[in-house]
C-alpha cells in the first residue's frame, strides 16, 4: 500500500512548522485579557495588533481596516448581513449582485437577506466559470447596494476580472465584496489593485488555524456588527480575541508573502496535466479556465465515469469530487451545472488541488494509480 497523498489543499492545508511556533508561543505567554490595560494584558493585544499588521501587510491596506472573525463564513456573513443592516436603518432598498457559482458561505446569506425584503441578482458564468461583464452591467439598478463576487472559485480555480467589476461598480458608487478565501496565500492580493471595498479571509487556506478569519473593511465603510457587546475589535465584533488562532493567521499570512511569487505549484500542477492528456487523451476535459486560474487547481473529468467512484479505488489519495450521492441519486456539483457542463462529464469530475508540500513524485504516484484503475477498467470504456 502506498503512503497516503494529500491533494486537497483547496479544502483545507496544514498548519505550517512555523505557523505552530507561533501559536505554541503564544499557549503560555500573553495570557491576558487583550482589553486589559495592566501589564498581563498588554502583551496580548500587542499579539493581536502584531497580527493584524500581518494580515494588513498581506492584503496592502492599513492595519485599521482588517476585522478578525472567526473564519471565512462569518466574514462573509458580516459583509452581507452588515451592510444590508446598515442601509436599512436608514430605509434604503438592498440590492445585491453576486454568481451562481459563490460559495454556500455567500448563497446562503443571499437567501437569508431575500426572506428580510432584499433582492439578490445571481449571475450565470460560462463554461470557464467566469463572469460576463455585460452580463453585469445590464443586472445593476438604481438599488444595487453590493455586487459580492468571489475572487476565485473553490472547485475549478477560474479567477474573476475583479478589476473591472470594482471599475463598474465605483462608476455607480456600489460597494464591492470578494470572497477572497481561496486566493489569499496563492497569488497575490492587494485591495487597493482590486479596488474593492470587503474582502474575506480564512485562515485555514493559507496554513493556518482552522476557526480563524479576516474582513477587509475599507475605511468608511459602515457595516452593522453582527455581535453586539463589549467594544470589541474597535466596535466591530463583541466577544473577547481568539488570541491564540489570530497570532496564528498573522504568523500565516507573513510567511504567505514568501510564497505568493512562487510558481513552482502552478510548473507541478501544468505537468500534472500533461502527464493526465498523455495518458488519458479525449477521456479527460479540464473544468474550468484553462490559463485564468489558481495555480495550484486542476479541476478534470474522466468521461463517462463516475469521480465518485474513481477516488474510491485509491483510498490513499485525499481528493475531492464534483458529484455527490445522496438517497441512491448522484447530483453534480451545482457550480459545474452552473457552467452548463453535460452531466455525463461532470459526474466524472476530480479536483486535484496541490499544496506547499507537493512533490513530483507523489504526482507520478497518482497517474500510475490512474493508469491502473483504467487497466482494470474502472475508466476506461
Amino acid at each position: 500500500m502506498s503512503s497516503p497523498i494529500y491533494l486537497d489543499y483547496n479544502a483545507t492545508t496544514p498548519i505550517a512548522g512555523e505557523v505552530a511556533a507561533a501559536m505554541s508561543r503564544c499557549l503560555t505567554e500573553p495570557y491576558g485579557n487583550p482589553s486589559s490595560v495592566h501589564w498581563a494584558g498588554l502583551p496580548a493585544r500587542d499579539a493581536v495588533e502584531t497580527a493584524r499588521s500581518q494580515v494588513a501587510a498581506l492584503l496592502c491596506c492599513d492595519a485599521t481596516e482588517v476585522v478578525f472573525t472567526s473564519g471565512g463564513t462569518e466574514a462573509n456573513n458580516y459583509a452581507l448581513k452588515g451592510l444590508f443592516f446598515a442601509k436599512r436603518v436608514r430605509g434604503r432598498p438592498f440590492h445585491v449582485i453576486t454568481t451562481r457559482i459563490e460559495h454556500p458561505a455567500i448563497l446562503e446569506p443571499c437567501s437569508f437577506l431575500e426572506r428580510l425584503g432584499a433582492e439578490v441578482t445571481r449571475l450565470p458564468v460560462d463554461r470557464h466559470g467566469l463572469v460576463d461583464l455585460e452580463d453585469l452591467q445590464r443586472a445593476i439598478r438604481p438599488d444595487t447596494a453590493l455586487i459580492s463576487i468571489m475572487h476565485a472559485n473553490n472547485e475549478v480555480g477560474t479567477i474573476q476580472p475583479l478589476m473591472e467589476i470594482a471599475a463598474i461598480a465605483r462608476k455607480h458608487e456600489i460597494l464591492v465584496h470578494t470572497d477572497a478565501a481561496q486566493t489569499v496565500g496563492k497569488i497575490p492580493v492587494d485591495v487597493e489593485s482590486l479596488g474593492v471595498d470587503l474582502l474575506t479571509v480564512a485562515g485555514h487556506k493559507l496554513y493556518g488555524p482552522k476557526g480563524v478569519g479576516a474582513l477587509y473593511v475599507r475605511e468608511g465603510v459602515e457595516l452593522e456588527p453582527l455581535l453586539h457587546g463589549a467594544g470589541h475589535e474597535a466596535g466591530r465584533r463583541a466577544g473577547m480575541e481568539n488570541v491564540l488562532e489570530i497570532v496564528g493567521l498573522g504568523a500565516a499570512c507573513e510567511l504567505a508573502q514568501l510564497w505568493t511569487e512562487d510558481y513552482s505549484i502552478k510548473t507541478l500542477r501544468d505537468e500534472f496535466w500533461i502527464d493526465l492528456q498523455a495518458a488519458f487523451g479525449d477521456k479527460i476535459a479540464l473544468n474550468g479556465h484553462p490559463t485564468q486560474r489558481l495555480p495550484n487547481t486542476l479541476n478534470v473529468s474522466f468521461r463517462g465515469r463516475n469521480g465518485t467512484e474513481i477516488l474510491a479505488a485509491m483510498p490513499n489519495l485525499a481528493a475531492s469530487t464534483g458529484s455527490a450521492c445522496h438517497a441512491g441519486t448522484t447530483h453534480i456539483s451545482p457550480v459545474l451545472a452552473a457552467m452548463e457542463v453535460p452531466r455525463k462529464v461532470a459526474l466524472g469530475a476530480v479536483r486535484f488541488s496541490l499544496g506547499r508540500e507537493t512533490t513530483r513524485s507523489e504526482i507520478d504516484t497518482v497517474v500510475e494509480m490512474l493508469l491502473h484503475i483504467n487497466a482494470c477498467s474502472a475508466i476506461a470504456h
